[in-house]
């Protein structure tokens, strides 16, 4: 069974920095648990259509049609590391990129980033929205973990991402 995980985030700075700073992958590693002890194994990068920062520096940028194979510890003090390899399926500049599961511990995933523009008690900013549709393995099983473990860790994972998002774009 799919289930879909949302979470929502704004942030005081212009989405033109916050987009470019989630669009290149040697942050993602940054923003997971430490933990986890996640890297980037490998990287393949299609660029879009426009790779530079909004200070007109070179970025790495993961575009559409790139290919990432990242490994994590999915469990705190295990050794177990497993492989994942996400496809950017979809990749707007400055608004949104989604990311797929072709190789990875789960049944299936998306990953949708949303970036938009917004103002709070005057203070220009932007909203930062996820929505993951994801499935997890064994079936019934998996819903079963899902309750019980799964959809714990992600809402975890995704506070630990928010507080640590607002350090780095300080």
């Amino acid at each position: 069974m799919q289930h879909t995980f949302e979470s929502s985030q704004w942030v005081p700075f212009p989405t033109e920095q916050v987009f470019a700073f989630f669009s290149d992958p040697e942050n993602l590693p940054r923003l997971m648990p430490p933990w986890q002890r996640a890297r980037i194994d490998h990287s393949f990068l299609a660029a879009p259509a426009l790779s530079l920062t909004p200070l007109n520096e070179k970025a790495h940028v993961a575009g559409k049609g790139s290919v990432l194979t990242i490994s994590f510890r999915p469990i705190p003090f295990l050794p177990i590391r497993l492989t994942w390899v996400a496809l950017i399926s979809e990749f707007e500049w400055n608004h949104y990129f989604c990311d797929t599961q072709v190789t990875g511990p789960l049944a299936y995933w998306n990953h949708c980033h949303v970036i938009t523009p917004e103002s709070r008690n005057g203070v220009d900013g932007s909203k930062v929205s996820d929505t993951v549709t994801y499935a997890l393995p064994l079936g019934p099983l998996g819903d079963l973990a899902n309750v019980l473990t799964v959809r714990r860790q992600m809402k975890a994972t995704f506070q630990f991402r928010q507080a640590k998002l607002l350090a780095l774009l300080a």
